[in-house]
């Protein structure tokens, strides 16, 4: 095995190993990928405060989100085609999430099924839902969802119509792929993906077909997918979808100070500070830059997590460090994923959890509950000036 001490190193096997249309479907943002680029860069901004002759013994990285207790703040976040990166990759993560101590977030767009992960797993995971016009589906996902004891709900909020991701469209992206003359040479050198594929059943949207009224079969997935999304989504749906399904509630997609408020007015359980990795509406501010003012709104209301963005575990104690209680990889387990299967998902959490536990060290903190912005050197108009 190659010594593998970043997550870059990580995705530069992801690089190798999986096919390009699902690498590039990971590694892309919306149009010119400006909020996808900055997502990242805005984070090296933030530099830390060394402290030096403190007691660095008996550290901490445990915690809790949402009332859970967890190994370290970070939590697999929701990402679609999962099981496209590696054969049976959502299966494959949550068993790594499951043994490091951490939560597992399944997306509706997932490859295998709800059931298919339940019967893998012992550890409750979250489900992430995408509001659909078709209300029996949703009703129905939803209870399969509590049928599968999941333990939260994670409803995304910034998708109700797609952001067009330019290389999705040029590489033809379809889950299985389709078999065109570009996409079968590049096949023909992923012998290592191929041969996985080979060896399981589920290749393509297994919470959907199948579950889905007139979806059988992937012919008729994708006509379906794109007339599905609820344009007409808002607070008061939300609001009954909170209701229907009676448990913890965490809402994703939230980059405004105004839109954090209204969440807290319904009653959600956590909000997730998040552009969607830059995939939706390009142009928008950093999830990193936006996170300091959504805490100061309402960070004593309501539990605040940030997603996006995040690379290291210097990454997650920077946004530790701004208020947020928890945070979400969704690219860094990917790489690893794509990379080494689920060995390279746990690699992935090492590498952010040693990050974390020896800059905490460094900054003079034993216990990762108490992270503050004093361990930060912030820019003084970091959050900007903005007419």
């Amino acid at each position: 095995m190659p010594v593998i001490t970043t997550i870059d190193d990580l995705r530069r096997m992801h690089k190798r190993r999986a096919p390009k249309m699902f690498y590039d479907y990971a590694e892309s943002g919306s149009w010119t990928e400006q909020t996808f680029r900055e997502n990242t860069s805005d984070f090296d901004l933030i530099r830390l405060r060394q402290r030096v002759a403190v007691d660095m013994s008996n550290r901490t990285t445990t915690s809790q989100m949402i009332g859970q207790d967890v190994a370290m703040p970070v939590a697999l976040a929701p990402v679609g085609l999962t099981g496209m990166q590696c054969a049976d990759g959502e299966i494959k993560a949550a068993k790594a999430a499951e043994k490091f101590g951490v939560p597992f977030t399944l997306s509706t767009m997932s490859i295998c099924s709800i059931e298919d992960v339940a019967e893998h797993t012992s550890t409750p995971f979250w489900f992430q839902l995408y509001v659909m016009q078709d209300e029996e589906f949703v009703d129905n996902i939803i209870a399969r969802a509590k049928n599968a004891g999941c333990s939260a709900l994670v409803l995304t909020l910034d998708l109700q119509i797609l952001g067009q991701r330019h290389k999705d469209l040029k590489n033809g992206l379809t889950a299985p792929p389709k078999l065109t003359i570009p996409t079968m040479i590049n096949l023909a050198t992923k012998w290592r993906w191929g041969l996985g594929m080979l060896q399981t059943k589920r290749r393509s949207f297994g919470n959907i077909v199948g579950h889905a009224k007139g979806v059988g079969d992937t012919s008729s997935l994708s006509s379906w997918t794109a007339e599905q999304f609820d344009l007409q989504l808002d607070w008061a749906k939300i609001a009954k979808l909170k209701e229907k399904w009676g448990g913890k509630l965490i809402l994703k997609g939230i980059l405004d100070v105004e839109d954090a408020k209204k969440a807290v007015e319904i009653g959600a359980d956590a909000i997730i500070v998040s552009n969607h990795g830059g995939r939706q509406l390009d142009g928008a501010l950093s999830a990193i830059r936006m996170l300091p003012s959504i805490v100061a709104a309402v960070g004593d209301k309501i539990e605040v997590h940030m997603d996006s963005g995040i690379r290291s575990g210097q990454d997650v104690l920077k946004a530790l460090a701004l208020g947020a209680k928890g945070t979400y990889i969704g690219r860094a387990f990917i790489y690893g994923l794509g990379a080494m299967g689920e060995e390279g998902v746990t690699k992935a959490l090492e590498v952010i959890h040693k990050e974390l536990d020896i800059t905490m060290a460094l900054c003079g903190r034993r216990d990762v509950q108490t992270l503050d912005r004093d361990v930060l050197l912030v820019p003084k108009n970091f959050e900007g000036e903005w007419a």
